[in-house]
């Protein structure tokens, strides 16, 4: 899909909303709403920068605009049209970037377009909530790593554990820890041989009254039952939304609007985001 069209679909979805400074009107040129296609940059550019590109205050008034268009109802010919749709459209690029840290409080979608909401530690009041909007090309940088709890292991998560296992896949012992990792990160699934104690990767099918369930995707011995020592550990070293919870830290790298269509008390069109899991929850497996 092309990258202006996806944009104003995300934009339009309310997922994202538009930011920046508008030009004097004096200065406005017919505006087309096609033009910008012709020469979009990728997201990311060649020394690692990320462009936001054109997004819109009002997701409405630029289809209103683009339906007229269409119809042959507008040419770029009246101001009074004009002029209104070119000050909606917004270059989230010309905000400056800086850090901010927080405590997360919700987390919505995926890495591709997703939010975090989460209160604002630079705010002082400890009530400021912020919404972090990651890139919807999915390139803003997620790094997600600390000790968690063992109720925190769920179906679908790819994990790495140490562990002796018999020919039917059975854990001869009580795995002492657990690691949290994300399947995009060239994680490798080995062949397991009984009787070896060796480091395994595989997904978790389920946990239940104590006893891990991982699938592995090498050799013969695919289903794994582990049981899981009373005073396990988990860990996290992933880079997946999905793996951030409300209570943990965070720390991002990014453009903030507080202007006209902000979410709560602004918008962090993030960059970078770096979180660390709170400490690990009391309960049993």
């Amino acid at each position: 899909m092309e990258w202006h069209s996806l944009l104003l679909r995300m934009t339009a979805t309310g997922l994202f909303v538009a930011a920046g400074i508008a030009p004097a009107a004096g200065q406005i040129a017919a505006y087309n709403p096609y033009a910008d296609s012709q020469g979009i940059r990728p997201p990311v550019a060649a020394d690692g920068t990320i462009h936001w590109g054109a997004f819109y205050k009002s997701a409405s008034l630029q289809k209103t605009y683009e339906r007229l268009w269409h119809l042959g109802a507008c040419r770029g010919t009246n101001k009074a049209i004009t002029v209104p749709v070119e000050l909606n459209k917004l270059d989230i690029d010309s905000l400056p970037e800086a850090e901010f840290r927080g405590i997360v409080q919700s987390v919505e979608g995926s890495n591709a377009g997703g939010m975090i909401s989460f209160v604002a530690a630079d705010a002082g009041d400890g009530s400021t909530v912020r919404v972090a909007l990651l890139h919807p090309a999915g390139v803003s940088q997620v790094v997600v790593t600390g000790s968690t709890s063992p109720l925190f292991l769920a179906a679908g998560m790819t994990v790495r554990v140490h562990a002796v296992v018999d020919a039917k896949g059975r854990g001869t012992a009580p795995v002492e820890h657990v690691e949290i990792l994300s399947p995009a990160n060239n994680h490798t699934p080995s062949a397991l041989e009984p009787g070896r104690g060796e480091p395994m990767i595989g997904r978790v099918v389920q946990v239940r009254h104590g006893v891990l369930q991982v699938r592995v995707d090498a050799g013969k011995i695919r289903r794994l039952s582990l049981p899981l020592a009373e005073n396990v550990t988990v860990s996290v070293d992933g880079s997946q939304l999905n793996l951030i919870s409300p209570g943990d830290s965070i720390i991002l790298r990014g453009r903030l609007w507080t202007g006209e269509g902000a979410l709560a008390s602004g918008n962090v069109f993030a960059s970078q985001i770096t979180v660390t899991k709170a400490a690990p929850l009391h309960g049993g497996q």
